[in-house]
């Protein structure tokens, strides 16, 4: 385990656990981060989704704003990370993937 993960990590994400739903989470992120926080945590999804469809790094920029450096290190952590960001979208996808609008194209054949 990584030295950094410690009793408040671990706390941390039992409160993430607990949550029951959107409007839970929504309730708990928004005392415990900053809105800029969110959003930063989000787009990231954004882009390891992006980037997991086959995207390009010129058009995950266009269409989300976010740095090439930041691109970078959503696919490194994709490509050799522990597997999280492959967990969650996957999962998403299951459920019909909330985070994607019908009608843009990601849920058609």
């Amino acid at each position: 385990m990584n030295n950094w993960y410690n009793d408040d990590i671990r706390n941390f994400f039992r409160a993430v656990l607990s949550l029951r739903d959107e409007e839970e989470c929504l309730a708990f992120f928004t005392d415990i981060c900053t809105v800029t926080e969110m959003q930063s945590i989000s787009q990231r999804l954004r882009v390891a989704m992006l980037l997991r469809e086959g995207t390009s790094y010129n058009s995950i920029t266009a269409e989300t704003g976010v740095s090439a450096a930041t691109i970078s290190r959503v696919s490194r952590s994709l490509e050799y990370g522990s597997g999280g960001y492959e967990t969650v979208i996957a999962r998403m996808e299951g459920q019909g993937n909330p985070g994607r609008e019908k009608g843009d194209g990601a849920d058609e054949e």
